[in-house]
């Protein structure tokens, strides 16, 4: 796939050595395997691209991403969900361990593994207004990606990650911005705007020390997170697979 080049998941646009990556999956821009393989591919294409300095991550409409796509996901085997659960956590520990400077312009509502995608990044705006970002896996039976919440722990610290993960409940921008779940609230015009001056700044300074004081920071993080995945996995699809769970995903829809 070639920068500029649009596909159904995703659309791609390039200027002054930052690359935009826009979702376009559907309304809501859900994960499934295919889009969680794509995104995977993109990241991977644009840290081997010489001209890309910083990624810009953000969706179309009002719907930056749903999270996972429950309707299709319940329908795996065990064994086949577990296999998504790592190929998710890989997608976002690679956002979080990237060389390269990544902001995310949460455009609309930043839902469960939405929200995971937003705290792999460098750097967090988000549009002001009716937007809700959220790790709601609590209110309907499940859990979070052990991985994520190390990733949660470092944008907001371990008492307000235990409020977001526990309670369940849906942030504005600005609470989230309180509770440092979001680093700046912008209007939606403002949002790209502000994306690239933020990726300007960060790409002014040296790129390889960039890189290279990210892997000093987040890599034992990173390393932490492997090792905790696999368990964390297991128990996430154990849960996933019980009877009022079941019941709980059967009442999710996703407007497509």
């Amino acid at each position: 796939m070639q920068i500029g080049e649009k596909m159904n998941l995703s659309e791609i646009t390039f200027q002054d050595n930052i690359s935009t990556i826009t979702l376009t999956r559907d309304k809501v821009h859900a994960f499934n395997e295919e889009m969680v393989e794509h995104l995977t591919g993109r990241f991977n294409e644009l840290c081997n691209d010489q001209k890309t300095n910083a990624v810009i991550l953000t969706g179309e409409g009002n719907f930056f991403s749903f999270g996972l796509d429950v309707p299709e996901l319940y329908n795996y085997s065990k064994n086949d969900f577990i296999n998504f659960l790592g190929k998710f956590a890989e997608l976002y520990t690679l956002i979080f361990t990237f060389p390269k400077p990544v902001i995310v312009a949460v455009n609309g509502h930043a839902i469960a593994g939405g929200c995971m995608l937003v705290t792999a990044s460098d750097y967090r705006i988000m549009v002001s207004g009716k937007a809700k970002i959220s790790l709601n896996e609590v209110t309907f039976g499940s859990l979070v990606f052990a991985g994520s919440t190390e990733m949660l722990k470092c944008c907001v610290g371990h008492r307000n990650a235990e409020t977001i993960l526990l309670g369940g409940l849906m942030y504005s921008a600005e609470q989230a911005h309180e509770m440092k779940l979001i680093d700046r609230v912008v209007t939606p015009d403002e949002l790209i705007s502000t994306a690239h001056e933020v990726a300007s700044a960060y790409i002014a300074n040296d790129l390889r020390a960039f890189a290279e004081l990210k892997k000093l920071v987040r890599g034992p993080i990173a390393d932490e997170m492997r090792k905790r995945e696999q368990e964390g996995n297991r128990t996430f699809t154990e849960l996933w697979y019980t009877p009022q769970t079941r019941e709980n995903l059967k009442e999710i829809q996703i407007k497509k």
